[in-house]
């Protein structure tokens, strides 16, 4: 049972968006420096690894707890999901505009009604299916196919990577929901799909390369790789976990689904990506598509 929500939490789920929609600024940056897609994912895993431990251990060991016969719904959650969606998205960023990476990031809950639809045999209303074609044509709209190439950093190849994000990012749910069935807490569905994460990339990791950067200014690159860990897999996810114990699902996905204004914003501010009116319509549309989606489906919950 969900405690009595507040104001204040209300900016939770929205300060969650923002800082997934700061993903980009972190990956690029790392990128430039010519550290690999791999180890971009894993440095940010195994950072977060032990934090996410010892969180649990001071707030409730018990979901520690886990039976070894669901350990492939973890490594799903965290191979199949999480790492495909760090790494086409990783790949995304570097085609395509911030804003843009994180629309097609967003369409994921399309997959996620498709998927659902033969996995657990839950209807696609008319409602559903509207939805989802707004989502789409506010994506193309969006994707900057109808803009001049000088006013827009896209390409058709980076657009399919990025869908492909969004369908891992789908994979992650529906896994988390088989996980969620079975009783396990979000937090401990998070803290395995990490440690499943940090496993297979630990031997793909260019260690050498990693050091070589280190060393070149120790202090600065340590605070930045920190920071990119807590800003893209701690702070988000901890703040939308305690949201959603004082407010609905579906009020705490649409508040959190404020990921791509910020990822514009940063973009704007960052890489001087000054989106067209076209863009932005198309934008809007996503937002209201995905979030008439979000509504629809608590209901019928």
């Amino acid at each position: 049972m969900k405690k009595k929500s507040n104001k204040l939490i209300t900016i939770f789920p929205i300060f969650s968006g923002i800082f997934f929609g700061s993903g980009g600024i972190f990956i690029r940056r790392l990128i430039e420096m010519g550290i690999d897609s791999y180890s971009i994912v894993f440095l940010r895993v195994f950072i977060a690894l032990p934090i996410l431990i010892l969180w649990l251990f001071f707030t409730d060991k018990k979901l520690f707890y886990i039976k070894l016969k669901d350990t492939w719904i973890f490594f799903g959650a965290g191979v199949l999901g999480t790492l495909g969606l760090n790494l086409s998205y990783n790949y995304s960023i570097t085609e395509l505009s911030l804003s843009l990476s994180a629309i097609l990031l967003s369409l994921a809950p399309i997959f996620v009604v498709i998927f659902s639809f033969f996995l657990f045999k839950e209807k696609i209303t008319s409602i559903k299916i509207w939805c989802m074609i707004l989502a789409i044509v506010g994506s193309i709209l969006a994707s900057g196919v109808f803009e001049d190439m000088t006013t827009m950093h896209w390409s058709f190849k980076g657009i399919i990577v990025g869908l492909f994000a969004a369908i891992f990012y789908s994979l992650y749910s529906i896994f988390s929901k088989i996980a969620m069935e079975k009783k396990y807490d979000a937090l401990t569905i998070t803290l395995y799909s990490t440690l499943a994460i940090t496993i297979v990339l630990f031997p793909l990791n260019d260690w050498k390369y990693v050091k070589e950067i280190l060393n070149i200014n120790p202090l600065n690159m340590s605070i930045f790789m920190i920071l990119h860990s807590l800003c893209t897999c701690i702070f988000p996810y901890a703040l939308y976990t305690i949201a959603l114990n004082y407010m609905d699902a579906g009020k705490a996905s649409i508040l959190c689904s404020c990921e791509p204004i910020a990822a514009t914003i940063f973009g704007l501010l960052f890489y001087n990506e000054v989106p067209t009116l076209l863009s932005l319509v198309g934008l809007v549309i996503v937002l209201i598509a995905l979030g008439i989606l979000s509504l629809k489906g608590k209901k019928e919950e």
